[in-house]
């Protein structure tokens, strides 16, 4: 038996906090591909900050929030390169 607490919460389960902040890390990963070919200026904010309010919800040891910040960051930066280059509107 260890004092420290796991990072599943109590009896391996999640808190519910960390379940809710998987889905809205999800949701921010895929708001962030669906930019790439659509508005990305319509879309990126909205998935960044949905990757940033999934990142504070969830504990220590969360994997996927963090990818999703880094997958809205490099979404961001590719979505305005296709559509400058490309010149498609960007809002």
């Amino acid at each position: 038996m260890s004092a420290e607490p796991t990072a599943a919460g109590e009896g391996g389960r999640q808190r519910p906090s960390e379940v809710v902040a998987g889905y809205l890390a999800a949701i921010s990963i895929f708001t962030s591909l669906v930019s790439l070919a659509w508005h990305p200026l319509r879309l990126c904010p909205f998935a960044l900050l949905l990757a940033l309010v999934a990142t504070a919800m969830s504990g220590r040891s969360q994997r996927l929030p963090f990818a999703a910040v880094v997958v809205g960051a490099a979404c961001f930066f590719l979505g305005l390169t296709i559509a400058v280059t490309t010149q498609r509107p960007l809002w």
